[in-house]
């Protein structure tokens, strides 16, 4: 794919250029939580400003369903771009209508315009492609160029990662530069150990990703709610905890796998168990226990890993040359379930392998927390995209920015 140094190269002076980004921040009201995803796209849009271009800047912001809903305007994103970029940045109160025609023809070279969620018009998610394509008619006339940079959406066949770069010139921005050079290190010439921990709350979630690492890691640590999944399948009670009964026989075929292929399974040896899950809000002491994994009592729920599986996981993460982690280990938000995913942070940061960290809940973590994210090799911005490139499937957006 051509990138967007090549764009450079060629000159953007005075062009329009369309940036599909991924800007599904999370959200309290009107106040975002964690700017990391706006700060991920900073490196493109500061280029193409610099370089004289009008930078249309477009993306999703949660499942509003196909029409205008406040909870979900982008407004609050395109103030907090234009403080990081340290510039006024125009904002359109719709995606290809009035408004965003009239802020796209009102700028100047090096200015920067953001439309209103792209999820705001049915055809963006539209599954029938005349409906998605007729609304990549219309987000085509907003530009003069593509850059793809929303590496949080590429495995969605959507109108704005699809179908629009089919209609423009089409370039990859830094991000999916960077994404997608990081994941080749995951999938071709790994160093080794291979080591991936996986967390998260849905086994089935997972259970593909697991199915192709299977014959690539060296070794895979489970955590998280799907932990309780592998426990059940093991023969193990777990009382209350996350359980996913119907993927239990697929659970315990890829133990069977695993031990057949050599493939070191870790899963937790002991838990923090409550009876009832904590209040997320207000953080109120949740009182844990630490029981065995293979003794939860039957009225009390798993919620993170134990002091011992945390020092187990540790010392399994410590020799490794490569290591992939997607998903927290428990309830991380709660600070009496936030040790686990510490504890597996902390040892990627003690590690001198390359350090990958999949996104999604799993970075958000890594923020939370009060990590320094220059510590880990990489922190990727998409973990439902990571998940998909490490299963080997073909991602939409990734497929429309080949020439």
């Amino acid at each position: 794919m051509k990138t967007i140094d090549e764009l450079l190269a060629a000159g953007v002076a005075g062009r329009r250029v369309f940036v599909r980004a991924d800007l599904n921040v999370p959200l309290d009201g009107t106040t975002i939580t964690d700017d990391g995803r706006i700060r991920a796209v900073l490196p493109t849009v500061k280029a193409l400003a610099d370089a004289g271009a009008k930078v249309v800047v477009a993306s999703h912001l949660g499942r509003p369903k196909g029409a205008p809903d406040p909870a979900f305007s982008l407004a609050p994103v395109a103030a907090r771009l234009g403080e990081l970029l340290g510039t006024g940045v125009a904002f359109a109160t719709d995606t290809v209508g009035d408004s965003a025609r009239e802020t796209v023809a009102g700028l100047q070279d090096g200015q920067v315009a953001v439309v209103e969620n792209l999820r705001f018009n049915a055809g963006e998610t539209a599954k029938d492609d005349v409906e998605r394509g007729a609304f990549a008619d219309q987000l085509a006339e907003l530009a003069d160029v593509y850059v793809g940079d929303g590496f949080g959406a590429v495995h969605r066949k959507h109108a704005s990662v699809f179908d629009l770069p089919a209609r423009l010139p089409h370039y990859a921005g830094y991000l999916i530069a960077t994404e997608v050079d990081v994941l080749k290190k995951l999938t071709e010439d790994v160093r080794r150990p291979y080591v991936v921990a996986l967390g998260g709350a849905k086994v089935s979630d997972k259970l593909a990703v697991i199915d192709e690492l299977l014959g690539k890691a060296d070794r895979i640590l489970i955590g998280g709610g799907m932990a309780y999944t592998f426990l059940k399948a093991q023969g193990h009670e777990v009382g209350i905890s996350l359980l996913q009964e119907d993927q239990v026989p697929a659970v315990r075929e890829y133990i069977e796998r695993a031990e057949k292929t050599g493939v070191e399974l870790v899963l937790p040896v002991d838990v923090l168990v409550a009876g009832e899950f904590p209040d997320l809000k207000t953080k109120a002491p949740a009182h844990p226990t630490t029981v065995a994994a293979d003794a939860i009592p039957a009225d009390q729920e798993g919620l993170d890993i134990g002091p011992e599986t945390r020092k187990l996981y540790a010392s399994k993460l410590a020799d490794a040359a490569t290591v992939f982690w997607n998903g927290p280990m428990g309830v991380f938000e709660h600070p009496d379930y936030a040790e686990g995913t510490k504890a597996v942070a902390q040892a990627l940061v003690d590690s001198p392998a390359f350090t990958v960290v999949g996104g999604g809940d799993s970075a958000a973590a890594v923020r939370i927390l009060g990590f320094d994210e220059n510590a880990f090799g990489h922190i990727s911005t998409g973990g439902g995209a990571s998940l998909e490139y490490l299963e080997g499937k073909t991602l939409p957006g990734l497929a429309a920015l080949e020439d």
